[in-house]
């Protein structure tokens, strides 16, 4: 049994031997010179370029080698080669990775810049009541802060001895009027009455001193303006000297926002500009308003500089101390050759948008840029109306080692111009 399977291996071993020796030895058995070279056709030698990186580094070699992990670099053909500082994608590449393009076209930009601010009153719309004379308030109308009066309501009722003794003197001048008609009698009325008015009597108390030809021992103080009290200073006795401040009183049908604008915005920040107010109690609707004064004076603790804008208030939604979102239109709404955001590569060092070239060509160029806004970027250098440039899918096209070897090859010519 062992010496048949020893014959058996020596026969088949014979047998292999004889058949390559057969297939090496006479190759023209079985392809004839005429089959060749119609199955094969001859190729010109193709000629090497240079060898690239095979992880798509910038580094280049005039001859064959391998990298730091050891992988033999990558040749380059002459027929293979592109134009200068253009990136080849594969069409099939450019469609899987969603690659998309937008025109450059001319639109307006607006510039919005954003900031916190805060409901405040209007100055202008502040009224403190006080006396001009010495007095005893003897009852309070108004003791509650945050109470609202209007115009003419009593806040207080005050004996003042300088009013009553002009009531005197404007008694005594008419009576001498009415003894005594002519010129100095006329005069004597009428100097009586600028000194009630002058004490801060108001109209009605004059006329009603002249009607009824009586001296009133106190007077119901009024109030000047409309609003709700902010501050009360005053309780009932109390004696009052001239000048003191007794009540202040807001009107809140109209109030400031004050917006703390950063430092490096208030270039664009100009009066009359519309601004969108929002509330942070109430974000579902934001307000209409203009600039209407910018401080002289920059916060130094914030680096930020107060702007003033105006608000109607007539249902009474804004309360002082309130936080608002403040978004301004600001810069020149003019039209200008813009980009969308997203076509820029910022590097730090320059900005790089890819221009589409056709059937998977990219060349990335250097632009300069001006304002932004609304997703949008003005191209002041580098581009041209109607040219197309990649608005998605950069960092994939970034990612090819062609293109980071015509960036390298472009920055080289950057640095020598």
């Amino acid at each position: 049994m062992r010496r048949l399977n020893s014959l058996l291996i020596l026969l088949l071993g014979i047998g292999a031997g004889i058949a390559g020796s057969y297939w090496y030895a006479e190759p023209s058995t079985v392809f004839t010179p005429v089959a060749a070279a119609q199955s094969t056709p001859a190729t010109p030698e193709r000629k090497i370029l240079y060898y690239r990186n095979p992880m798509g580094l910038p580094d280049t070699s005039p001859v064959p080698k391998k990298d730091t992990m050891g992988m033999d670099y990558i040749p380059v053909f002459a027929d293979e080669q592109e134009e200068p500082g253009i990136v080849k994608i594969s069409l099939d590449k450019v469609q899987r990775t969603g690659v998309k393009t937008e025109k450059v076209e001319v639109r307006p930009i607006a510039q919005p810049v954003r900031a916190v601010g805060r409901v405040e009153h209007d100055e202008a719309l502040l009224t403190i009541v006080s006396m001009r004379s010495d007095g005893y308030v003897e009852d309070l109308f108004v003791n509650k802060t945050g109470q609202h009066v209007k115009k003419g309501d009593p806040l207080f009722r005050v004996y003042s001895p300088q009013i009553q003794q002009a009531q005197t003197d404007l008694i005594v001048a008419m009576r001498a009027q009415g003894k005594l008609a002519g010129l100095g009698s006329d005069q004597a009325l009428a100097g009586a009455m600028q000194r009630l008015r002058n004490l801060g009597v108001p109209q009605s108390r004059i006329d009603e001193v002249r009607k009824t030809n009586t001296n009133p021992r106190t007077l119901d103080w009024p109030a000047p303006a409309d609003g709700d009290v902010i501050a009360k200073k005053v309780i009932n006795g109390q004696r009052v000297l001239a000048g003191d401040e007794l009540y202040r009183i807001a009107d809140h049908s109209r109030v400031w926002v004050i917006a703390d604008v950063a430092e490096a915005d208030i270039p664009a920040i100009r009066i009359g500009a519309p601004v969108k107010v929002t509330l942070r109690s109430d974000q579902a609707a934001a307000l209409d308003g203009k600039v209407t004064f910018i401080y002289p004076e920059l916060t130094a603790e914030t680096r930020t500089v107060p702007v003033r804008i105006e608000l109607p208030n007539p249902d009474l939604r804004l309360k002082t101390s309130m936080y608002a979102d403040i978004v301004f239109s600001a810069g020149d709404a003019s039209p200008v050759t813009a980009i969308p955001d997203s076509a820029v590569i910022d590097s730090g060092s320059k900005r790089v948008v890819l221009v589409a070239k056709g059937e998977g060509r990219f060349e990335p160029r250097a632009v300069k840029l001006g304002r932004r806004g609304d997703g949008y970027a003005e191209v002041t250098e580098g581009l041209k109306l109607g040219e197309e440039v990649v608005i998605s899918a950069n960092f994939l096209i970034d990612a090819e080692s062609n293109l980071r070897a015509a960036l390298q090859s472009f920055g080289q010519q950057e640095t020598k111009e």
